[in-house]
């Protein structure tokens, strides 16, 4: 029997440091998804300035879009990794070794009385660069005088998925099942 214990708990620890290497490579992806954000809008609106073209800022919100779900998506995986490492993982594995609580730092962390100010500050900061910003260029678009009827239709599409990403960003921050937790 204590043979299978120990196989156990080699499972369970391996199966740890997998989620956890998955989490990390992901919390590295994410973030760095802000950065490539941040470079695709400004090389948009670098061309659109120096070609003065204001339909180039339709480029905008398709971009935003997808790097926008892409650290959703990856956020949200990232926030499941903890929650599987929290509720299974560890007392599993606690369980095993008779101890009372393992992997503390996965509760512990979450207990930092500035943790929801940082929530709310990366909610804000994520409908700023995944939402607001290709609104915006939108707004310059639609009010740039030269707006013509196929491009309209495609602006008020993008503008639409814009605004659903950012209802997804939202549900996300506010603590939808799944969301935002880790």
């Amino acid at each position: 029997m204590a043979e299978q214990d120990v196989t156990a708990g080699q499972l369970l620890l391996a199966e740890y440091q997998s989620v956890k290497d998955e989490q990390k490579a992901r919390i590295g992806f994410r973030d760095n998804l802000l950065y490539v954000t941040l470079a695709v809008v400004a090389a948009v609106i670098a061309a659109a300035v120096q070609a003065k073209r204001t339909e180039m800022l339709l480029a905008l919100p398709p971009v935003c879009v997808v790097l926008g779900w892409t650290y959703l998506v990856n956020d949200e995986k990232i926030s499941a990794i903890g929650r599987y490492v929290r509720e299974t993982l560890g007392p599993r594995l606690a369980e095993l070794a008779g101890y009372a609580d393992a992997f503390g730092w996965e509760s512990f962390h979450r207990a930092d009385t500035r943790r929801k100010l940082r929530k709310v500050v990366q909610w804000v900061v994520d409908l700023l660069a995944f939402c607001v910003v290709p609104l915006s260029g939108l707004g310059v678009y639609w009010g740039g005088g030269q707006v013509s009827g196929g491009l309209l239709v495609v602006s008020v599409a993008e503008a639409a998925a814009v605004l659903g990403l950012g209802v997804f960003v939202t549900l996300y921050a506010v603590g939808e099942p799944g969301a935002r937790t880790g």
